[in-house]
């Protein structure tokens, strides 16, 4: 058995940050059906990387586990169904702007008149009130407008976005704590919820230890390569072979770094033994260290570091690591069956259990593959009413 097994799921949501959430969702158990547009479907079907089949792996990363029902929410009958499966959902999720799905007869006045207890997630780009309400957001304009980009990237280099979807990535994980808040809150309080979920408030809302510098030094953070800007040392540096290792050391790991890399004048310096002298003397250690490490290969000095209990990490590749024998060992990379893909890998949901079944990767759906069966088992559709539902374009 799986944690959330019995929970359902309607989701409206496209792309990335909600369908990322339901996926995590569905892999532990919940029933998400995924509503989707007739003939074209969520648009990251079309996104690439695309496989020999046709299929998206963009698509594959964020829709695993669920089942797909295409619905023509502009029709009056695609409304109806669509408010018929919310009345027996435990969970709605849509990232329209605000307003829209009061347009389709769908927002939550609506919807929790028929089902007091549901609980009804709104995620947008700038949330449900403010004067950006409704702008149009994407990843790498979170990026920009929050401080991130702004903070990302070495001190005499323009800004950068992050490597990877970030504030995509990071809206989704909270979108999933939402759900999970609310179904805890209505298990106590015996009914539902409106959460509105604005992807602009969760990346600022990441700022932490950047906003806490404004709050008490008040001083506006630049960006600073891999450098910490409260620890030194915590860097990457190059080694001889071209490879990079980062190392993040405290106080008690000062004199075993210094010992390893033959810097003896910098342990021998007291006013370096704690972390404020360091940051205040960070270009003469940084200088040292760089030219220590520069000489030295990456494996052994790698080795010997942590051997010692100083933190150091490899600068991986994305191939090297998903390669790397641990993360192998602890089997992050699963796979799945398709029916027109065959096998393809996918990173499992990093969650073990010792008492639940672990997820394991769900196939994503083809586009309106349970069309039918959804209809005929949760609203008790006959085959004839199913076929001209199909014939006038509803689903």
């Amino acid at each position: 058995m799986k944690p959330l097994a019995g929970v359902r799921i309607v989701d409206f949501s496209r792309v990335l940050a909600g369908p990322m959430a339901t996926q995590i969702l569905a892999e532990l158990g919940a029933d998400v059906i995924k509503i989707e547009r007739p003939k074209t479907g969520d648009e990251s079907r079309s996104f690439e990387p695309r496989l020999p089949g046709g299929e998206s792996a963009y698509f594959f990363a964020f829709n695993r586990g669920k089942r797909s029902l295409t619905l023509n929410l502009k029709t009056p009958k695609g409304q109806e169904i669509a408010r018929g499966l919310a009345e027996k959902a435990d969970v709605v999720i849509e990232n329209f702007l605000p307003g829209d799905m009061d347009k389709l007869n769908l927002g939550y006045a609506r919807l929790s008149e028929t089902n007091p207890r549901l609980i009804y997630v709104s995620n947008t780009g700038f949330g449900q009130t403010g004067p950006y309400r409704d702008r149009n957001g994407y990843d790498t304009i979170f990026q920009a407008l929050s401080g991130v980009m702004a903070l990302t990237g070495h001190p005499d280099a323009p800004p950068a976005k992050v490597g990877i979807p970030f504030a995509d990535l990071t809206s989704g994980l909270w979108i999933a704590v939402s759900i999970l808040t609310g179904l805890v809150g209505r298990a106590s309080s015996n009914r539902g919820c409106h959460i509105d979920v604005a992807m602009m408030d969760l990346q600022v809302s990441l700022l932490t230890i950047a906003a806490s510098r404004v709050f008490a030094l008040g001083e506006d953070p630049q960006r600073s390569g891999t450098e910490h800007p409260g620890r030194v040392p915590s860097a990457a540096f190059a080694c001889r072979d071209g490879s990079w290792l980062h190392i993040s050391g405290s106080d008690q790991h000062w004199q075993a770094l210094c010992e390893i890399l033959d810097v003896p004048a910098l342990w021998q310096d007291e006013t370096l033994r704690a972390n404020a002298g360091r940051v205040a003397e960070r270009v003469r250690i940084m200088d040292a260290l760089t030219r220590a490490i520069a000489v030295r290969e990456r494996a052994p000095l790698a080795q010997a570091l942590r051997a010692a209990g100083v933190p150091a990490g490899e600068v991986n590749s994305v191939r090297e690591i998903l390669e790397d024998e641990h993360m192998r060992a602890r089997g992050i990379v699963g796979h799945f069956e398709h029916p027109r893909e065959g096998r393809f890998r996918a990173l499992r949901t990093p969650l073990r259990f010792d008492g639940f079944d672990d997820p394991e990767p769900g196939c994503p759906p083809l586009l309106g593959g349970d069309s039918s069966d959804i209809l005929a088992q949760e609203l008790g559709l006959s085959a004839e009413e199913i076929a001209t539902l199909r014939g006038e374009g509803v689903i």
